[in-house]
């Protein structure tokens, strides 16, 4: 009656789904922060060498 290639790991599907919960949630988090507290690029300075 039960065939192999139809079997359903409910526990693994759980897991996945939670995990996509996760890291949508993270990823919201994410773009508010980044709203929020914008990272500025890196300047590159030229600056002179130390003068000894």
């Amino acid at each position: 009656m039960s065939n192999d290639e139809k079997l359903i790991d409910f526990n693994a599907e759980r897991g996945k789904r939670i995990h996509d919960l996760h890291e949508k949630k993270l990823d919201e988090m994410r773009q508010a922060f980044e709203q929020a507290l914008p990272l500025k690029p890196k300047k590159k300075t030229k600056s002179k060498p130390k003068k000894r």
